[in-house]
């Protein structure tokens, strides 16, 4: 089987971060940017505003 080359990240608000909006972003698998931490400017529905968004670990699923 091959190896993936993106991963799921999710991005949170970087001000609130248990905010109940995130998005769910693809990023590289391997090489020079993948270690480095994503953020971009995306718009927070709940605060009606642009905001800076920042990566966070996925959370443990269920099964």
């Amino acid at each position: 089987m091959a190896k993936k080359t993106h991963v799921k990240v999710r991005l949170v608000p970087e001000a609130k971060p248990d905010s109940p909006f995130f998005y769910y972003v693809k990023k590289p698998a391997g090489g020079e940017k993948a270690k480095v931490k994503l953020s971009a400017m995306k718009y927070n529905p709940s605060t009606r505003k642009h905001e800076m968004f920042v990566e966070k670990k996925l959370p443990p699923h269920s099964k």
